[in-house]
């Protein structure tokens, strides 16, 4: 069951368009990424889907209820982790979550989130005192105070240490298994392979594409490289052998080191073709196609562009 649809949503902002008319739904339970970089207009989808901007034109349904209209109730239902998000230096774990648990007129104990999160020992600790991590662990209790069905969490990673990174994926694959739908906006390509169920590719302000992170990936038409190495002494022709095989396009060597390229699922024929040839080889690799190669082929730009 979708919990959010947007359609043909669009935002300007003097004079200059934002957002371009771009659709989506995002369905109850899963991690859902909006994936671009800085500036395609994902923080301004968000913005208007949790009812702090209102569109221009298009229409935007959040567990069946308007943003704008309906913002008091919708307010009750989600929880939000902002770009930006940050608290007063002095003020401690346990008074922003007895402050932010104020807002709701059901909200979670906070002291089990104290608990859940990691953060009972820090209980008394000050906002300006917290590591990146425990900073993040903060934000995402207070995501979830008011006990949402559906939870934002814009950029969460931006800023972090490889270690704390990796860290706050967990905790966020940890939201999901509660049973909150989670909308995730991130500009990071590993992130998104790593969390998402499903993701809309930002280009520009419109969606370029949605799928699966393997969707966007399979179905890129650009060529991909293999490699492996002949045993010594090996005089085969890899090049007369492999060339001609479904999907190849080309065949190199360089001393007993050879590389193939082509398209599709070529990699299978080439390695049949080595077993019923018997020609024995080392060190075979293929290089992975990833989410930067599907941005490349969707937009015809770099991603870091």
């Amino acid at each position: 069951m979708a919990v959010i649809d947007v359609t043909d949503l669009t935002k300007r902002y003097a004079g200059h368009t934002v957002l371009n008319g771009i659709s989506f739904s995002v369905e109850e339970g899963e991690i859902f990424g909006l994936l671009g970089p800085n500036g395609t207009g994902k923080t301004t989808t968000v913005e208007c889907v949790e009812g702090l901007r209102r569109a221009d034109s298009g229409s935007i349904r959040v567990l069946g209820l308007d943003p704008v209209r309906d913002g008091r109730q919708l307010r009750e239902r989600i929880g939000v982790q902002l770009q930006h998000t940050q608290l007063p230096e002095n003020i401690k774990v346990w008074e922003a979550l007895d402050l932010y648990a104020s807002f709701y007129a059901k909200p979670r104990d906070w002291r089990e989130l104290l608990e859940e999160w990691g953060l009972a020992d820090k209980r008394n600790a000050r906002f300006g005192k917290l590591s990146g991590g425990q900073k993040q662990r903060l934000f995402i209790a207070l995501a979830l105070v008011g006990s949402p069905r559906v939870a934002f969490l814009d950029e969460l990673t931006t800023g972090l240490d490889p270690q704390a990174r990796r860290a706050t994926w967990e905790l966020i694959k940890k939201v999901r298994a509660s049973g909150v739908t989670v909308v995730l906006v991130s500009h990071f390509m590993d992130e998104v392979e790593e969390l998402c169920d499903r993701v809309a590719v930002f280009d520009r302000g419109r969606i370029a594409a949605t799928g699966t992170p393997q969707e966007l990936i399979d179905a890129i038409d650009a060529e991909h490289r293999m490699r492996f190495t002949l045993m010594a002494g090996d005089t085969s022709d890899p090049a007369a052998l492999l060339r001609d095989l479904p999907g190849v396009s080309s065949v190199t060597r360089d001393g007993n080191q050879v590389t193939v390229t082509g398209r599709g699922d070529f990699a299978t024929a080439v390695t049949s073709a080595l077993a019923r040839n018997l020609i024995p080889v080392a060190d075979l690799r293929i290089d992975k196609r990833t989410l930067d190669d599907a941005f490349l082929a969707l937009t015809g730009r770099s991603f870091h562009l």
